[in-house]
């Protein structure tokens, strides 16, 4: 799924291909955004720059033109050489930007907007977002003084639904959320305000961490995605992750079986170990958060 190390990548990837570039055909499905391209159109224009901000991608055309997509939980950017077959069906085509050498293909995006630099900055919810933990000024103080904030203003808040909040800090999805909070060894479902200065600080350190390593390619190439995302320094594609989607599986530090549990108005999932990361705090922990199940131990 798409979180913000894949919508870096992809913007990346793009700002390689096409930035710089005159656009020489653009094509919709979508009927917004044709509308504008039959009053201003995008042929002739020149690609000035793609950037990422969290989960959202900006492509900003010459003119005061800038095209903001969302991928939600489907959709993907791809690239392709001029005259190049393309990986999927023309039915799930959104948008198609060509120029000379390359042609840049949205398939299944969700949300796309055109937009001008005023109309971004008074109507989208773009310039709501926290800061994006992969740009280059983020730093761990910064996310701390975030998530310090949010728990003053919303004491209730469960951690792990705090992480997912693009206005606290923007780039964290589901996978990353999970993550996190096990290396962190915060539980969860905690509420914001019982977390210590230490544990935020180590919940935000992890989060850049993680994101950063996820997007080191080595290279100059132009790709849109380079593998499976991993947490652990493990190879195998099985072992990438250290609890997300392992539900009842073994952790990878204690041998507990790692459970999970629907979180938030999303009722997204959510996977912890109840040893490496368990509850403090006031209060009993919810139903269904505090089993142990202890199992044979294995290598980390």
């Amino acid at each position: 799924m798409p979180e913000g190390d894949t919508i870096f990548r992809s913007a990346r990837a793009l700002e390689r291909a096409i930035g710089g570039k005159i656009v020489t055909g653009f094509e919709t499905g979508l009927a917004k955004l044709a509308r504008v391209n039959d009053d201003t159109p995008l042929t002739g224009r020149t690609i000035e720059k793609v950037e990422s901000r969290g989960k959202w991608l900006l492509i900003f055309f010459s003119g005061d033109l800038i095209l903001v997509t969302h991928m939600l939980m489907s959709g993907s950017w791809h690239l392709y050489r001029t005259g190049e077959r393309w990986k999927m069906g023309r039915s799930r085509m959104r948008v198609v930007i060509r120029t000379a050498d390359w042609e840049a293909v949205a398939f299944n995006v969700p949300i796309a907007e055109f937009y001008t630099t005023r109309t971004l900055e008074r109507s989208s919810q773009v310039p709501k977002l926290g800061p994006d933990i992969l740009s280059q000024d983020f730093t761990v103080a910064a996310g701390v003084e975030q998530l310090k904030t949010f728990a003053r203003e919303h004491p209730e808040a469960e951690v792990g639904n705090a992480l997912l909040n693009q206005r606290v800090m923007a780039g964290l999805g589901n996978v990353y959320k999970s993550e996190v909070a096990f290396a962190a060894r915060v539980h969860p479902f905690r509420t914001m305000p019982t977390l210590t200065q230490t544990e935020m600080e180590t919940m935000v350190d992890f989060a850049q961490r993680y994101m950063r390593a996820n997007i080191n390619d080595g290279s100059h190439a132009i790709v849109t995605y380079s593998g499976n995302r991993r947490t652990t320094h493990a190879m195998d594609r099985e072992e990438r992750l250290w609890v997300y989607g392992r539900q009842g599986q073994e952790c990878r530090r204690c041998g507990t079986a790692i459970m999970m549990r629907r979180q938030g108005l999303g009722a997204r999932s959510t996977y912890w170990c109840p040893q490496c990361q368990p509850w403090t705090g006031e209060g009993a922990a919810p139903v269904g958060t505090s089993t142990i199940v202890k199992r044979g131990r294995i290598g980390c």
